[in-house]
């Protein structure tokens, strides 16, 4: 079934549904439309949201992505990010295969609906002319028709009126016929033009409006099939970027996954362990002793004085976890970090001089080949332009030297102290533990003189705070041995930092041997150390 048979006479019905279903298209680009900014507003937010949220580089924040839960919650701002974009992808896609798709494609119909109308309006007023002539040709029949039984009349009164004259009723006779004749035209005209009439509304009924039904049928047919394939887009358009959102779903739960409580507490020692051992047991101090020492002391010799008795003060090395730490002042040599972050740091400055010289020595390379080729090629470049740059390079790489030597002693003395520190901590727990060990022998009463003298001499030598003996150790660390001597053959001025200046003939004490770099670490008479080529000096190392 089709419009143009069953809906020949609902003009006005197939015209208004028609306009409903373009306006119905229009509807749902605008409902698109809105769903596309709703999207772009959200994946907006989304993305400021991770933004607000994302550590910066250098803060307190990027140092806590070391973290696994803090990574964690990085990589799922991350792949937050990359689900606002698939929210961007599906407004894109959206306006742009169905809003501008649909909108182009209405303003399409329109036109063609319009062109169906006009093409129904054409037909519809060219029945209208005929049937207008029709009914002309009519009324001009029944007016002829009339005016000629008024002429026949008219004769036939004359023909029987005596006093007519005969010239009277020829004339009315011809008149009569001349009536009856123009109405026979009439008559045959109006029938040929009713003929033609039914002829045009025959072709109008089952020809022409059909013809425009159907096409106006045809189109909005065509109109439904493109919506709902708009309709099918809407999902589709969805549907394409969820296996794409189920990634980032899969991502989130696999660093939520990632955070692992017992690495993150392992990472906690790694940053934050200070190196110190834990302090020894505070001693009883008994300075009732000194009264039974100064009785005994008394028949056997000069009381001590009072100046010999040991103050009651406080330790001044002890360490209390639960207090806030003091901000100390930075130091070049990372003094101020307690020894195993010390060392960390000296050992991350080292790497970071490394490259830099690493860079420099590339550099010098290139420049160093730039120049052979000058030197082959005069016509490509002055080989004597490079020189301020090789000689910059070459400084440079004297300089980073000398700073990752300095920091390599600084790294060795914080290393060294680690040992040592470990070492005195054992030596001193098992020499304060020896005491007890004589007292449960009961080799010695606690009673007597000479285990009051030695218990006092005892706390002389333990109650010194364990960090103290360590700021000794620290102090006589610095005085290396000599291990050998070596005379200057060359002058060097040692204008680099960590280097030592020196005229020909000079002798120094050889502190450290060249360990492969060219350097060799010398001391003056007077105490001053630095480094010197090693190509410089004549060496006599001590035999072992």
């Amino acid at each position: 079934m089709d419009w143009g048979t069953e809906l020949w006479d609902q003009y006005e019905i197939i015209d208004k549904h028609t306009q409903w279903g373009l306006d119905l298209v229009e509807k749902y680009v605008k409902f698109v439309k809105e769903r596309t900014e709703i999207e772009q507003n959200y994946a907006k937010q989304l993305r400021g949201l991770v933004k607000k949220y994302s550590p910066k580089r250098g803060t307190k924040e990027d140092q806590e992505c070391k973290f696994s839960q803090s990574q964690s919650f990085v990589d799922i701002l991350n792949e937050m990010n990359d689900y606002a974009g698939q929210r961007e992808v599906v407004a894109e896609n959206m306006m742009m295969n169905i809003c501008i798709e649909l909108t182009k494609y209405s303003q399409d119909i329109k036109q063609e609906r319009k062109m169906f109308l006009l093409e129904g309006r054409k037909a519809q007023q060219y029945l209208e002319c005929s049937f207008k002539q029709l009914d002309s040709s009519k009324r001009k029949f029944e007016r002829e028709w009339r005016e000629a039984e008024k002429a026949a009349l008219n004769a036939e009164r004359l023909d029987q009126d005596i006093n007519a004259t005969k010239a009277d009723v020829e004339k009315a006779k011809q008149q009569a016929h001349l009536r009856t004749h123009v109405a026979e035209e009439c008559k045959n005209e109006y029938a040929a033009q009713l003929q033609k009439y039914n002829k045009d509304q025959n072709s109008f009924y089952f020809t022409d409006m059909p013809q425009v039904y159907n096409k106006l049928q045809d189109m909005d047919e065509r109109r439904v099939k493109k919506l709902r394939e708009g309709y099918h887009t809407f999902a589709e358009t969805e549907r394409r970027v969820m296996p794409i959102i189920g990634k980032c779903l899969d991502g989130i739960t696999k660093a939520a996954d990632n955070a692992n409580e017992k690495k993150d507490a392992l990472t906690l020692i790694e940053l934050h362990k200070s190196g110190f051992q834990r302090p020894e047991d505070v001693e009883f101090e008994d300075y009732s002793q000194a009264i039974n020492r100064a009785t005994s002391e008394s028949s056997l010799g000069t009381p001590k004085a009072p100046s010999d008795l040991r103050p009651i003060g406080k330790n001044k090395s002890k360490l209390w976890p639960f207090s806030k730490n003091k901000k100390t002042a930075f130091t070049e040599d990372f003094s101020h970090l307690p020894p195993e972050q010390r060392r960390k740091k000296l050992q991350q400055k080292i790497e970071e001089l490394n490259k830099e010289r690493q860079k420099e020595v590339d550099q010098r390379e290139a420049l160093d080949k730039m120049k052979d080729v000058y030197q082959k090629n005069p016509q490509m470049g002055d080989p004597n332009s490079l020189e301020p740059q090789i000689s910059q390079t070459s400084n440079n790489i004297e300089r980073l030297q000398a700073e990752r030597q300095k920091y390599e002693s600084w790294l060795a003395d914080a290393e060294g102290r680690l040992v040592h520190r470990s070492e005195t901590m054992r030596y001193t727990v098992h020499r304060e533990s020896a005491p007890s060990l004589n007292n449960n022998n009961g080799s010695h009463s606690k009673d007597s003189p000479d285990s009051a003298h030695s218990d006092d001499s005892n706390q002389d030598n333990s109650s010194q705070p364990i960090y103290a003996e360590f700021e000794d150790d620290f102090e006589d660390e610095d005085s290396v041995l000599p291990i050998g001597q070596c005379t200057a053959v060359f002058h060097f001025d040692g204008a680099s930092e960590g280097t030592i200046s020196m005229r020909e003939g000079e002798v120094f004490s050889v502190v450290e041997e060249d360990k492969g770099d060219g350097w060799t670490r010398v001391r003056r008479v007077n105490g001053d150390e630095g480094y010197v080529p090693t190509s410089y000096v004549k060496i006599a190392l001590h035999r072992k």
